[in-house]
């Protein structure tokens, strides 16, 4: 917010530079971003009368005038504005002025052959306009010629560019932050006075006010004025809200402006007569409810807006007028033939108005401060401030007030326990050098504290606690203990407390699981993998889908049930982007939701896990191809996921399955570790291929993370041993079979492992062959079997009686018939 120090020294004793209150308001919590000092803007600029204006002799555009500015001699300037003429008050530049925004020192100069001692300035050249149209023309009543005219157009000021924290709605207006100053200074505060208005009670056309929706407006007050003028406003408010930055418009919207700036209650005003027009009826009824499906109307930006069932609405006879707390519509505005308002001035639902803001993609002023909360307390003062100010520019009269509420406690008082130990304990000791004192904050000192913000403070039977009233203002803000004591460090200073570190500090290390997880994602880098990253909000489109109450656009409304959609995207991205296959993979988190019994609520989970995606041409050269991608088999994305579980120490089961109706149903296996369901491995469906337009091969993977990290966990992976090289030769045996083709092969090979005993080193399937010569319903395989051990030399009959039991348990188990 845009704080103007003129403004702000109306409220409160400022006595400080400009550079020190933006210190002081940085140190307590209110960053000061610029601070915009408009003194230097027209340094040497004087008020001058143009008493004479005549038609420059060589040129058709210029203008020579004899303007006075109280010397003995009036100045003789050309000028070039086509609103020059004689017996006007006009800015003027006299030699040795610097103009700094437009970077230009006045000298003596010859126009067109004519001397001329000046210029006569426009906004535009003093800084207060991007552009002008000519010079500016004071209208004053007794000027004082010669006199610095930076009074006259608000540039005596300082402009505070203040950032307040989402927490402190009060400092979004002058009176919030003229409080903070005076707690942080000492100084003596001037709140604006705010009399009752005197409501005249004229026979008119009635207004009624109904509240359909007390939980989104608590409160809400309308007040009929008639008889209004509409026009522009005095110079003072002018520069007030220009100085805020905000554009002065008429009289009566200034005034709801000025308001809003001052209080930081957002106010709107309506055209009566529009209103009655607009509703066909002379009695007004005010309401105040959610869109209904279908309704659009148009707000005073001139867009027409489609509402939607989360917009908070203000009616006229039930119809809307109004998107609540963010914009008035553009049907009944007030305009330069306005004579009856009627002025809302109401409490909105923080909640409500961010969602009714958000889904028409509009934050005005007013919702932004609605977002934030307004002081519900201060509403009946704001009212009242703004209705006298209008009936003081505008003129008219106050016919009817109408208020409605919910009926909730509307008394915004809130009791905290404060104990001064647990402020010391929280905040620790203070430096108070050579002064001596106590290290730690004084009774007397919190009290003061609290008292400056407003707080009434109250001992208790209790020895050194306190128990602390918070002012209405502060009512949203200061809800704990803990929030007081914030308080008392922002105001004394948190430059004034002494640094503390750790007495003993431990060295930092990686929990278990965490290096586990970076183990995992190492393993996948090393084999190939990119790792990805993709945001867990995705559309609405399952049952089991947990859907966000208040999502911030409709792609992203729900949090996704499995993380193979993300990646399938993106691998078509990339191809689409000529960026070629996306061989990547994930770790993130998943969440579905559970449906309980009849009566029961659905259960929220959530786990996390690791998904990848595999496909393209594992080819780095193509010209054996004669330039034709090949496609990735099955085994080669199968080897790809083994050498990651390889380089975790992990042996993985892969067992046929079909049941994923977007993969292959016969390339998916299921993936099991130690007896546990992994995951899910698979060549995705064709049909799904073709509608993504993907190449003919593509494999994911998904993996439940906690089952994976379980076994890394075990005993024999949390410390890797270093096992000794035989020195001793192998001795190898090749046995081949005919086996039915819906025996898997890893069965085959656990059994064989198991038959053989500690001598089998390592058991491989080298061939495998459908055809010719194999009976129906078979295939022909063929194992190499290595066996070795670390102290001896193996012979025949060592190796023997174990490949004997290796073709026993392949016999009996699977009822192959042997070919060797």
């Amino acid at each position: 917010m845009r704080i103007s120090l003129k403004w702000l020294r109306e409220l409160v004793d400022v006595a400080i530079s400009p550079e020190e209150l933006a210190e002081t308001l940085t140190m307590a919590g209110f960053e000061v971003e610029e601070i915009e000092d408009r003194r230097p803007w027209a340094s040497g600029v004087v008020l001058g009368k143009i008493i004479a204006c005549e038609q420059h002799p060589n040129a058709d555009k210029l203008r020579v005038c004899q303007v006075d500015v109280g010397s003995e001699e009036p100045l003789n300037i050309v000028c070039g504005a086509p609103n020059a003429r004689a017996d006007i008050y006009v800015p003027v530049a006299v030699v040795g002025t610097y103009l700094s925004t437009i970077d230009l020192k006045i000298k003596p100069a010859k126009l067109r052959g004519v001397p001329s001692e000046g210029m006569i300035c426009s906004l535009a050249e003093l800084g207060l306009a991007k552009e002008s149209a000519g010079i500016h023309i004071f209208e004053l009543e007794n000027p004082e010629l010669g006199s610095d005219i930076r009074p006259l157009l608000g540039l005596d000021d300082v402009i505070l560019d203040l950032t307040a924290t989402a927490n402190r709605a009060d400092a979004l207006s002058m009176v919030g932050v003229a409080r903070e100053v005076a707690a942080l200074t000492g100084a003596s505060l001037r709140i604006p006075a705010a009399n009752g208005v005197a409501i005249e009670g004229k026979e008119s056309p009635g207004l009624a006010v109904e509240i359909s929706e007390p939980q989104g407006c608590p409160i809400y007050i309308g007040t009929a004025i008639e008889g209004v003028k509409i026009a522009a406003s005095p110079a003072w408010l002018q520069q007030r809200l220009q100085a805020a930055g905000v554009r002065p418009i008429n009289n009566v919207v200034d005034v709801t402006n000025y308001i809003l700036l001052e209080w930081g209650q957002p106010l709107h005003a309506f055209d009566r007569d529009r209103l009655q027009s607009f509703t066909g009826t002379q009695d007004i009824s005010i309401g105040v409810r959610f869109a209904k499906t279908g309704e659009s109307f148009k707000t005073l930006d001139g867009q027409n807006r489609n509402l939607q069932a989360q917009n908070l609405l203000i009616t006229a006879s039930d119809k809307p007028v109004a998107l609540a707390g963010v914009m008035g519509g553009e049907d009944t505005e007030v305009h330069e033939g306005t004579q009856n308002l009627v002025l809302e001035a109401a409490i909105f639902d923080q909640a409500t108005i961010r969602r009714s803001a958000r889904a028409q993609g509009l934050r005005s002023e007013a919702s932004i401060r609605y977002e934030r909360g307004v002081n519900q307390a201060a509403l009946a003062t704001a009212c009242n401030r703004a209705v006298a100010l209008i009936l003081e520019l505008a003129g008219g009269t106050a016919t009817v007030q109408k208020t409605a509420s919910s009926g909730d406690d509307l008394s915004f008082s809130r009791s905290l326990e404060l104990r001064l130990d647990r402020v010391n304990l929280v905040l620790g000791q203070l430096k108070r050098g050579e002064t001596g004192g106590s290290k730690y904050l004084e009774p007397e000192e919190v009290k003061n504290i609290l008292t400056a913000l407003g707080c009434e403070v109250v001992p208790t039977e209790k020895e050194r606690v306190w128990n602390v009233t918070v002012p209405p203002y502060r009512y949203r803000d200061l809800e704990r203990e803990i929030d007081l004591i914030e308080e008392v460090a922002r105001l004394h200073g948190y430059d004034n407390f002494c640094d503390t570190l750790p007495s003993k500090t431990e060295p930092g290390y990686l929990s278990a699981e965490y290096a586990a997880i970076r183990n995992v994602r190492s393993a996948f880098r090393a084999a190939g993998l990119t790792e990805l990253m993709h945001y867990s909000l995705v559309k609405t489109e399952g049952d089991n889908q947990v859907v966000l109450a208040n999502p911030l656009f409709v792609e992203y409304s729900a949090l996704r049930t499995e993380m193979l959609s993300g990646l399938i995207d993106a691998f078509q991205y990339n191809l689409e982007q000529g960026n070629g296959a996306l061989n990547g993979f994930e770790v993130g988190r998943i969440f579905w939701k559970e449906e309980g019994g009849q009566d029961a609520h659905p259960t929220m989970k959530e786990a996390d896990a690791v998904a990848g995606i595999i496909g393209g041409d594992p080819t780095v050269w193509k010209w054996q191809q004669s330039g034709r991608d090949r496609p990735l088999s099955w085994f080669e994305a199968k080897g790809i996921l083994e050498s990651a579980f390889q380089e975790l120490g992990l042996s993985v089961e892969y067992q046929s399955d079909s049941s994923n109706t977007r993969l292959h149903p016969g390339r998916t296996a299921a993936l099991s570790l130690n007896g546990k369901h992994l995951g899910v491995f698979g060549q995705l469906h064709p049909q799904l291929q073709q509608e993504k337009d993907l190449p003919e091969q593509v494999y994911v993977f998904q993996l439940d993370l906690a089952v994976l990290l379980g076994g890394l966990g075990r005993c024999s992976n949390l410390t890797r041993k270093f096992a000794g090289y035989s020195s001793f030769p192998a001795s190898d045996r090749d046995i081949a079979f005919f086996a039915p083709v819906e025996v898997p092969v890893v069965e085959m090979q656990s059994a064989m492992k198991k038959a053989a005993g500690s001598l089998l080193d390592s058991v491989e399937l080298f061939d495998e062959y459908r055809g010719d010569n194999v009976p129906a319903g078979q295939r022909s395989l063929a194992f190499r079997l290595i066996y070795r051990a670390g102290d001896r030399t193996l012979s025949e009959t060592d190796v023997e009686p174990a490949q004997q039991k290796v073709r026993d348990v392949l016999v009996e188990k699977f009822g192959v018939s042997l070919r060797s």
